[in-house]
């Protein structure tokens, strides 16, 4: 009990480190990609820059809006936290405690929870820019889900398995990436969409809603809400590596450092979209989950499905 308890507890650490960093390798990629300087001034080439800002975020004095609702504008960043750190309970670590035979359905029902989140920060705040941003957010999030959900379908049919771990080890020699490739790249869109990322950021449109839905939290609430945004990078980055490059090859041997430096490329080609490409106009993002990507979801799915069925019989 005790040391599942401190395994935990150590996992939520490192996992609020690697959310602090990642948002100095942010900086650092998109200050070289844009020729300049990015954190350079705190410590030694700006590395404790991350818990300085930690220090000033939850130090200040908590902004309360006077027509806010308190209740839910309190809670819900809270609430958004949480479901990014439940989501790292599927991590598949040599080390891991617990196994999760269902774990695609448990991180479809986890993943699905973020739009309330979301919904009370806008709503709660009582601000027609954060409400604005709230239903921008809330409908490109459902919108991705459907797609992000039949693509969950493809490993699951191949493999025969909803855990995640099974999935991983079965790609011993061929990435099922290599099997339809053009899935594993919606995937990934999909994913920068889901995440309210560059290029598809309109949940916070500088131009015309300022900051969306979180522009009146500030301090601890909007830390908190940072950490939510950027946990749900890193572990998205986590399960594309998973379900599509996971395990090993013909040529090394699959382990957790191996398997981190891939989660960390995909962490990286976050920022490298970022900084390559301008925001979407929002009805072509629409358009590209309903016209596209869920046309080319089911066409594929429907492919794997006949190719599993004449395999068995």
């Amino acid at each position: 009990m005790y040391l599942c308890v401190v395994s935990c507890l150590f996992m939520y650490i490192c996992i609020l480190l690697a959310v602090a960093f990642f948002t100095l390798m942010e900086r650092k990629v998109l200050s070289y990609m844009q020729i300049r300087k990015g954190p350079n001034k705190v410590g030694i080439s700006g590395l404790p820059q991350p818990l300085a800002d930690a220090a000033k975020l939850l130090t200040k004095e908590i902004a309360k809006p006077t027509m806010a609702n308190y209740s839910p504008y309190f809670i819900a960043p809270i609430f958004s936290f949480l479901l990014a750190l439940m989501l790292w309970q599927l991590y598949p670590s040599l080390y891991s405690l617990g196994y999760f035979k269902w774990g695609i359905l448990f991180f479809l029902c986890v993943s699905s929870l973020n739009v309330y989140g979301t919904l009370l920060a806008g709503w709660a705040s009582n601000s027609k820019y954060a409400l604005l941003g709230s239903l921008r957010a809330i409908a490109q999030t459902i919108s991705y889900e459907v797609s992000m959900a039949l693509i969950l379908l493809f490993p699951l049919f191949v493999v025969g398995t909803f855990s995640f771990i099974e999935i991983k080890e079965s790609q011993g020699f061929v990435w099922l990436s290599f099997l339809m490739v053009p899935v594993s790249l919606i995937w990934f869109a999909t994913c920068v969409a889901e995440t309210n990322r560059a290029p598809f950021d309109f949940a916070e449109g500088e131009s015309e809603l300022v900051s969306g839905f979180n522009i009146e939290y500030g301090s601890a609430g909007f830390a908190l809400i940072f950490l939510a945004e950027y946990g749900s990078i890193l572990v998205m980055s986590l399960f594309s590596a998973l379900l599509f490059f996971g395990g090993g090859s013909m040529f090394i041997l699959e382990g957790d450092v191996v398997f981190m430096v891939k989660v960390l490329f995909f962490a990286f080609a976050f920022i490298w979209l970022r900084a390559s490409y301008p925001r979407f106009r929002y009805d072509l993002l629409m358009g590209l989950t309903w016209k596209s990507f869920l046309p080319a979801s089911l066409s594929f799915l429907l492919i794997i499905l006949v190719l599993c069925y004449f395999t068995l019989y």
